[in-house]
């Protein structure tokens, strides 16, 4: 019979498995981080344990010599087997084996976990410092060793096949060819992180489209060190020059580089400002008390299912924009007088606020916002929150680009029916294929009317 493995070495055996698995890197990677910290908090309590008997597993009483000056107290009873315990962590919930202790004359009881704690923060901000940095090779042992001694660390060889691999994936991906590619909708978004000792934190752009079958797509991630014009625009060309076609509609927030950059590189498409970012403008503006109010009339503007059955007839285009305008002019009517500002917010991108109507009803929803990406943002803020910033560039992007690509897999597309199919057509020959002239439209007034000029 083959001898059962201690369950640290059990954990790491089944880390070293995954690298030989040829699975898919991400995925190896998420798994890693569950199985990275059962093996922290693993190795954590089978050293309480050590500590509480005085012994080492499989050490004998009588085999336990002092260390110098310090005392070594040797308590009666011995290991008796594990139980599973499960504990929430910020990978998720992970199970360990629990040491089980007979024949001592006090009780054992974790000091990570208590008697009865299936929760410990502690040890979540030791899991997430370790899966952050385990992108810098440096920092990883030196994080886990400090904390919970040598023996928790994962081997160089793991955490360097971490490190290569992912820093590699990212690189490939972010030099692919997108000649490929062909949107109809392109989001553009920006979230901020802490990279640089010292440092405020600084945004990571990203991009993400849905293509002209309405399928998904994660285009691009670059790191930047403001949402300036020019750092919007780089980002862009950069997408464009490796064969990116322009989109017919850009959804973004109202952040004036990018909104600049956005129409210098792909001045055919048209521009969709994101109304939840405004509908936030907005009520920022108004008291608390009114806020629940205007925030419902600011949706009424935009919500088609209360149209009657005549109006649902208006097809997309500029006459279901024109009907939208004339709601907007009647909450400015409503509300103008007590708060001003909040109107005038949002008479200012009144235009780019219904671009969207122009594009098939089924689409609205979706391309009216581009918070479809902060969801998963947010998921790599909440990994990150608790050691305060990355260990450097290099460890954000790619950390960043590890959970947003595996995000991406689970990205809904986007319903493409005949009738939509047909918008989506003639847009497309308006915006990016106008017909050629076949002749000047105007002449100039020295060829139309030379005897009268030379009179």
């Amino acid at each position: 019979m083959a001898r059962t493995l201690p369950p640290v070495q059990a954990i790491r055996a089944e880390i070293d498995a995954l690298f030989s698995s040829g699975r898919d890197l991400v995925e190896v990677i998420e798994d890693v981080a569950r199985l990275g910290a059962r093996l922290i908090i693993q190795t954590a309590v089978e050293a309480e344990v050590d500590a509480f008997l005085g012994r080492a597993r499989y050490q004998r009483a009588t085999a336990v010599t002092g260390r110098g000056e310090e005392e070594v107290v040797v308590r009666p009873g011995h290991r008796n087997g594990h139980c599973p315990t499960t504990i929430k962590t910020t990978t998720g919930a992970v199970t360990i084996a629990r040491p089980k202790l007979r024949g001592t004359t006090e009780a054992f009881a974790s000091r990570l976990f208590g008697t009865g704690v299936t929760r410990t923060n502690a040890l979540e901000t030791l899991v997430v410092a370790s899966f952050v940095r385990g992108l810098s090779v440096r920092d990883v042992e030196g994080a886990l060793a400090d904390a919970l001694g040598p023996e928790a660390a994962l081997s160089k060889s793991t955490v360097s096949t971490i490190c290569q691999a992912i820093v590699a994936e990212y690189d490939a991906w972010s030099r692919r060819d997108l000649t490929g590619v062909e949107l109809d909708y392109l989001f553009l978004d920006a979230s901020h992180f802490k990279m640089h000792d010292g440092q405020r934190a600084e945004p990571v752009l990203a991009a993400w489209g849905i293509t002209t079958e309405g399928k998904p797509v994660f285009i691009g991630l670059s790191a930047a060190a403001a949402e300036s014009t020019d750092a919007w625009h780089d980002f862009l060309t950069d997408l464009a020059g490796r064969g990116l076609r322009p989109p017919l509609l850009v959804v973004s927030d109202g952040a004036p580089g990018l909104i600049a950059a956005a129409e210098q590189a792909f001045p055919r498409s048209l521009r969709q400002r994101c109304v939840i970012h405004k509908c936030r403008n907005v009520l920022s503006k108004v008291s608390a008390g009114d806020q629940a109010e205007v925030k419902a009339a600011f949706w009424n503007i935009f919500d088609s299912s209360s149209l009657n059955n005549d109006v649902k007839q208006i097809e997309p285009g500029p006459g279901l924009v024109a009907w939208v305008q004339a709601r907007i002019d009647a909450f400015a009517e409503t509300w103008g007088g007590r708060y001003p500002a909040a109107v005038k917010s949002l008479l200012t991108d009144r235009q780019s606020l219904t671009t969207y109507l122009r594009f098939p009803p089924e689409h609205h929803k979706r391309i009216r916002h581009s918070n479809f990406i902060e969801r998963t943002f947010g998921e790599t803020r909440r990994r990150v929150k608790v050691i305060g910033r990355f260990p450097g560039e290099t460890s954000c992007v790619s950390l960043v680009w590890a959970v947003l690509d595996r995000a991406a897999r689970g990205w809904r597309g986007f319903a493409m029916t005949s009738k939509g199919l047909r918008v989506l057509q003639d847009l497309r020959r308006a915006l990016l294929h106008p017909p050629a002239q076949l002749r000047p439209t105007t002449t100039t007034t020295a060829e139309s009317t030379p005897d009268t000029v030379a009179a």
